[in-house]
């Protein structure tokens, strides 16, 4: 008798730990659930007003988070200012248009986005606009005059598509590809030039001067680095690989601009395009690899991704894009792409390009747009607006 009953006190003892573990798992999964996940930002390029219309109904309209905004340093301090962290210098001629959209968007609840690139000659040398400035720092001090001007901006992007040479040039000379298209598929990533390196480097610099001065001025200031595309004259992997400071260290940066335009459906089970570049359907393989060698060296340890720009062209191949799709599957592109965002812990934002289809002088057209260019608005339009 006395050993049976220490076998049913025992049965006892394990059905209570059983529940006590049970209740206590179903406390963890209850927690994790009941946490809101950080909500995919949906941000937008297009324009601030069309024949002196606003268009910010229309983004509140779309439910957009962040409007995106070129400002062209060149074009803002044509001349340079004697004291350069100073929004009032003479020198600076602040668009009257970013003035507009950050009024207009601030009510609404839609956060302007400023994407800073093109410097002026007296910067970099005399040299392209395209090229870099000549001290990082430069740069740095007009984002911070940038920031100072307008408070409510709180994402700042640095630099567009630096990987292509015709957006970002080192030293008056190309850093080519080394994978030529059409030659048999490549096994491993393309090789890396001196200049490419030297590329590399320099925007480094650029980012880490702009996050000091940013952070240092408001830390609630988010510094977008990176901001690759697809593939360019620099494969993104070699990129960030590469993106490296004097010191060995990466840049400082909180969040990745990628934009991974493709002509195939996003679909995270399908296959990496091609070793080195990165579509939408890639990013599983191209998220990690941010991290992996962003957050070296204990930096950015909470580095996420950003899409900046995505975007599936209709009805006619055009002079942005080689290919299109209908209209109806260009909506389940956008539906997908958002998807894949949405599931992702790692995908801080996406943003879609452009709100309008767009005609050229010359007729050349691109029909990225949610709305073509007879004012009527796509299927892409209610899926942005759903999503």
């Amino acid at each position: 008798m006395p050993d049976l009953a220490r076998q049913r006190a025992g049965l006892r003892r394990l059905r209570l730990v059983g529940t006590l573990v049970l209740t206590t798992l179903a406390c963890v999964i209850s927690a994790t659930f009941a946490q809101p996940a950080a909500a995919l930002q949906k941000a937008i390029w297009g324009p601030v007003q069309v024949g002196g219309v606003s268009q910010f109904p229309i983004y509140q309209d779309l439910g957009v988070d962040l409007f995106q905004y070129t400002v062209p340093w060149d074009g803002v301090a044509p001349t340079q200012p004697a004291n350069p962290t100073d929004p009032n210098d003479p020198a600076y001629r602040w668009p009257a248009e970013l003035d507009q959209a950050v009024a207009e968007a601030t009510p609404r609840g839609i956060r302007v986005l400023a994407m800073v690139m093109r410097t002026p000659a007296w910067a970099n040398g005399g040299q392209p606009e395209v090229a870099p400035p000549t001290d990082p720092q430069q740069y740095a001090m007009f984002l911070e005059a940038l920031a100072k001007r307008y408070p409510a901006i709180r994402h700042f992007m640095i630099w567009g598509e630096p990987i292509r040479n015709t957006n970002y040039l080192v030293n008056g000379g190309a850093a080519p590809n080394y994978y030529i298209k059409g030659q048999k598929k490549p096994t491993a990533l393309p090789k890396v030039s001196p200049l490419q390196r030297s590329q590399a480097a320099g925007y480094a610099r650029l980012v880490d001067a702009s996050y000091g001065r940013l952070k240092a001025l408001n830390r609630a200031n988010l510094i977008i680095g990176g901001n690759t595309t697809t593939s360019g004259d620099i494969d993104p992997f070699n990129w960030f690989k590469y993106l490296r400071l004097p010191n060995g260290k990466p840049p400082r940066m909180d969040l990745f601009g990628h934009n991974p335009f493709g002509t195939r459906g996003p679909d995270l089970k399908k296959e990496q395009i091609l070793i080195g570049t990165a579509d939408m359907s890639d990013l599983d393989v191209f998220i990690p690899w941010v991290k992996k060698y962003l957050s070296r060296s204990g930096r950015n340890p909470r580095i996420r991704l950003f899409i900046s720009e995505y975007t599936a062209p209709t009805d006619i191949a055009g002079f942005e894009f080689p290919y299109h799709v209908t209209r109806p599957l260009q909506a389940k592109w956008l539906t997908a792409a958002m998807n894949i965002g949405k599931r992702s812990k790692d995908i801080y934002g996406l943003g879609w390009i452009g709100l309008y289809d767009t005609v050229r002088a010359d007729g050349q057209e691109s029909r990225t747009g949610l709305i073509d260019a007879k004012g009527v608005r796509k299927p892409a339009y209610y899926a942005f607006r759903r999503s």
